[in-house]
């Protein structure tokens, strides 16, 4: 029987960190895409053996819910597991805890596969994990990704130009680095005292080295602001966020959480 489950366990290093010395949103989203791929090369669908055959692993949605962020150099055991997959589309699991048990942060991710041969998706069921696994029913995040509803109608508030620390081998803008686009648009005063409880991503389509982003924000309420970044003058959607904080935002302007130095 192949395991289904990888867990690690690793102390909270200072590059782990925000400027609260605890471990950050961007951070964290990194912890668990490194995760993921580990798991993958152990369960023989990583992403070298997955490229020679065509294929590639694509992120279509992640969301993370902080619980407690561990503070620098406390130790803690991070978990990842597959859950049984559907035809086309895959979620994967996270946890981070503490040694003592303590769920401090839980995530989770809807993948898919592209063929990059033949275009299109590909089954997920068709060979890509090993036929002894034994997929673990446990859901982390059991409720239904955020369905966006919102029209961003206001014009945008920040622009960003894609970076080169931004790209990845697929010569796209990573996952991660729309994170950090994101959380960097709230000021340190904010994220220190009405931090992020919850973020979530929808990615609908890749950007690259050079693209301007222009991003828009809309109060959802329930503590929560949905934010969305464009490119292209066919004004594209790239992706889709949804933040929820500690506290309802400031009733005068959502622009009040934003970092007092724009994009």
């Amino acid at each position: 029987m192949t395991d289904s489950r990888l867990t690690v366990e690793r102390i909270i290093q200072a590059s782990d960190c925000d400027s609260s010395a605890r471990l950050g949103v961007v951070e964290t989203f990194s912890m668990f895409m490194d995760l993921a791929g580990l798991h993958a090369e152990q369960l023989g669908n990583g992403l070298f053996s997955m490229r020679d055959r065509g294929l590639f692993w694509a992120a279509v949605k992640t969301r993370v819910r902080f619980f407690r962020r561990p503070a620098m150099m406390e130790l803690v055991t991070a978990e990842t597991w597959p859950e049984p997959p559907g035809r086309l589309r895959q979620v994967r699991d996270y946890l981070i805890r503490s040694p003592r048990g303590e769920v401090l942060a839980a995530g989770k991710t809807e993948w898919t596969i592209l063929d990059q041969e033949r275009g299109g998706l590909y089954p997920v069921r068709e060979g890509i994990y090993p036929s002894a696994l034994e997929y673990s029913a446990a859901q982390v995040l059991p409720e239904p990704f955020y369905r966006f509803t919102e029209r961003f109608d206001a014009p945008p508030f920040a622009r960003y130009t894609v970076r080169s620390t931004d790209i990845d081998m697929g010569r796209h803008m990573n996952n991660v680095a729309y994170v950090r686009m994101l959380a960097g648009l709230f000021s340190t005063e904010v994220r220190e005292h009405n931090p992020i409880r919850e973020l979530e991503i929808h990615y609908r389509s890749a950007c690259y080295e050079g693209d301007v982003l222009s991003l828009c924000q809309k109060d959802t309420g329930d503590r929560s602001l949905a934010l969305r970044a464009a490119a292209g003058e066919d004004d594209r959607t790239v992706v889709l966020a949804r933040a929820q904080f500690d506290h309802a935002l400031a009733e005068s302007s959502t622009e009040d959480i934003l970092a007092p130095s724009r994009i």
